[in-house]
């Protein structure tokens, strides 16, 4: 693998800086700089206190780690975060979107690792009208059938 330049902003000195579990870790933890109690039902997002400036060519994608559900009772609740990679002005700070899917109170320490953050090259679309669709109904819904 070689290794791709990320400049990162420690915008609070608590802020952990991202890191790899292990050798084959495809995904860098990301863990929050404050406590939080996430109600039930309650979406908090959580500062990491970090500006990362995402390679030209790739976006940041913020996803759970699988810990998070068993855990903690947690979720990233649009599924997954997309960091644009012109988000790194000095305000820019990454937070961490979370929702307690629980019927009880969650408790966060400064330092958890929730989640964990998975750079990918991206390609920018030229999109076109067309006059008609090219191809004939499949039928369904996204089925093949």
């Amino acid at each position: 693998m070689i290794p791709l330049p990320v400049d990162i902003y420690k915008r609070h000195p608590d802020a952990c800086m991202p890191s790899y579990a292990s050798p084959g870790s495809c995904a860098f933890d990301l863990c929050p700089i404050e406590d939080a109690t996430i109600a039930p039902g309650e979406i908090v997002r959580l500062r990491t206190g970090l500006v990362i400036k995402v390679p030209s060519g790739y976006t940041l994608l913020i996803a759970a780690r699988s810990s998070l559900p068993r855990r903690y009772g947690l979720c990233v609740p649009q599924g997954f975060g997309i960091v644009d990679n012109d988000f790194c002005g000095p305000d820019d700070e990454l937070l961490i979107q979370l929702l307690n899917f629980t019927q009880t109170p969650v408790r966060i320490q400064k330092g958890d690792r929730l989640v964990q953050g998975l750079l990918v090259p991206f390609a920018a679309a030229t999109f076109r009208e067309m006059d008609a669709p090219a191809s004939a109904n499949r039928g369904g819904f996204g089925s093949t059938g």
